[in-house]
């Protein structure tokens, strides 16, 4: 649908009428994520969400997190297929609200790009609606901006914040742990949003086209690098409702820095975990990309999950169960480590993670073989 030719904003190539098709084309997705708790639809200048629903809390705090889901999105654009990446953006933005153990409710989203085509934006924001259902989550609210001459007509970012509710006596964090606690991990479903600027230097490097078979992955090139985050909200919340009150002392998700720094965010001062390589073997999109690169894999684990999307520490007597719970839920889980505060191991820890002044981290040993 294009704008008349003698509209002036249209010269300058932005197209509203295409903006409009596109919000109608994704209102349906949209309201789906609505729970009486929100009020208004679709297209208002903002979104509203009835706070009464926090009544019945005793002290209750928001959790705010905010974030984009990074050059995967180059991925997309290659290929044409934008169905994905709303739920590696729900991933990313949401599961980073649990990791206090508060609820999600509400979250918003920015599409930035260089031309409205109705249908990519509607497949991306589909996408989005999907991953918040999926985690409890409304869709309250969100903007699709044109900018001609800053984006290519093929070019978008996709960026978004969310809000959830935690009672304060539940707040989950380092303060928790104690020692002898599990380290647990879940499963990632692969790269999740992470060091794709490291995966298109090696494939680009490697003179290989997103179309390309990657004969060790089972499909095409594309195919395999645009597998979305896998979502752990609701699973997580599970489990802390599941296990008996306060058995679960911290989270964390495995984003950018890998897994070491990731969960010393988590831990605190003065305690230390080895991870162990021995209990799972990286997923094999890891080891392909690495072999094709030259590099060894543990090379990577600065970068990549390399296979672990989230980390839970529990209390030792409730390992089993909270394993247990996880694997019920269809999501691979294992102990890869557990929590000392005494006298710490020789050799170098990463500490300190992103200004945190948290506890140490090592991974240690080799990886297993085959696929866990």
């Amino acid at each position: 649908m294009a704008a008349s030719p003698t509209n002036p904003y249209a010269q300058a190539g932005v197209d509203t009428a295409a903006g409009d098709l596109a919000v109608e084309l994704m209102k349906a997705s949209v309201r789906a994520t609505h729970g009486p708790e929100v009020l208004g639809g679709v297209g208002g200048f903002a979104g509203m969400f009835d706070a009464s629903a926090l009544l019945g809390y005793t002290r209750p705090l928001l959790a705010s997190s905010t974030d984009g889901v990074g050059t995967k999105v180059a991925i997309a654009q290659a290929i044409d297929k934008h169905d994905t990446i709303g739920q590696d953006l729900v991933g990313m933005v949401v599961d980073d609200i649990v990791v206090v153990g508060a609820k999600p409710l509400f979250m918003t989203d920015y599409i930035a790009c260089g031309k409205v085509v109705p249908e990519r934006i509607a497949d991306i924001v589909r996408g989005i609606a999907e991953a918040c259902s999926a985690t409890g989550t409304a869709l309250v609210g969100g903007e699709t901006a044109e900018h001609p001459g800053l984006l290519g007509p093929r070019d978008y970012d996709v960026a978004g914040a969310a809000t959830g509710v935690v009672e304060a006596d539940a707040v989950l964090g380092a303060d928790r742990v104690q020692d002898g606690d599990a380290v647990i991990a879940l499963a990632s479903s692969g790269l999740h949003s992470n060091g794709y600027s490291l995966v298109r230097h090696i494939v680009a490097n490697a003179g290989i086209g997103y179309g390309d078979n990657a004969a060790d992955l089972g499909t095409t090139w594309g195919e395999a690098l645009l597998e979305p985050t896998r979502l752990y909200t609701t699973p997580l919340l599970t489990l802390i409702d599941e296990l008996p009150a306060g058995a679960v002392h911290s989270l964390s998700h495995v984003t950018g820095g890998g897994i070491a720094a990731n969960l010393a965010r988590v831990l605190p001062q003065g305690s230390w975990a080895e991870v162990d390589r021995s209990t799972w073997s990286p997923s094999p999109v890891f080891q392909v990309l690495a072999d094709i690169a030259g590099t060894e894999i543990v090379d990577t684990e600065g970068t990549w999950n390399l296979g672990i999307g989230f980390l839970a520490v529990v209390a030792d007597a409730q390992k089993d169960a909270a394993i247990a719970a996880i694997r019920a839920q269809g999501i691979s889980a294992w102990q890869v480590a557990t929590v000392g505060t005494g006298a710490r191991p020789a050799g170098e820890f990463e500490e300190g993670a992103k200004g945190v002044d948290g506890g140490a981290v090592r991974l240690v040993g080799a990886y297993a073989k085959g696929t866990k």
